[in-house]
């Protein structure tokens, strides 16, 4: 593209991949939308462990995590195509997020009760980029009960969810930040 615009969504269209031109407000624009303001928050959550020099290990991670969700995305933008050289997710990217959480879980205390998400800014930053996280994968199954999704897009942003949860969690036991716990 030689330009940044090109003013062909100036009236609410846009196209996916394939050249299919949608509704800006389509249930894929939404989906897509959503994984973009998640992969967002991941990049301000990035320049937070970044800043505060901790991390590195998660910093790296969450970049991997942020190509994923480039693939999710494009793998959304191509439902109603038959197009096959889109780069696609597979269950193996999943495992990746598994291990990753279970990893840390093994250095959490074990949960007794519900927690309220905040702590240190970096790990109010993991529960809302998990916040964030959850809601594209609402989208995501809205999506799938109109198109042939892979499941393991949807599997792979409930994994992610549970991932920033432990994150969270993960930095505020590393900055000797107590855990708040719900009260009735």
């Amino acid at each position: 593209m030689p330009k940044l615009y090109t003013k062909t969504g100036d009236k609410g269209d846009t196209s996916l991949l394939g050249g299919k031109r949608v509704r800006k407000s389509c249930i894929e624009m939404g989906a897509i939308g959503e994984i973009d303001e998640l992969n967002s928050s991941l990049g301000v959550l990035i320049a937070e462990l970044r800043e505060e020099k901790m991390a590195k290990n998660a910093v790296s991670k969450l970049i991997a995590i942020q190509r994923k969700l480039f693939t999710i995305g494009a793998q959304v933008a191509s439902v109603q195509t038959t197009l096959t050289k889109v780069p696609r997710l597979s269950r193996r990217d999943v495992s990746v997020l598994e291990k990753w959480v279970d990893t840390m879980d093994t250095k959490l205390p074990r949960l007794t009760a519900f927690i309220l998400p905040g702590g240190t800014e970096e790990a109010a930053l993991a529960f809302h980029a998990r916040a964030i996280c959850r809601r594209a994968e609402r989208n995501l199954v809205k999506l799938s009960d109109h198109y042939d999704l892979p499941i393991v897009l949807i599997q792979y942003l409930n994994r992610l969810s549970d991932a920033l949860f432990a994150l969270g969690r993960w930095i505020n036991k590393k900055e000797g930040m107590k855990e708040l716990k719900w009260k009735k």
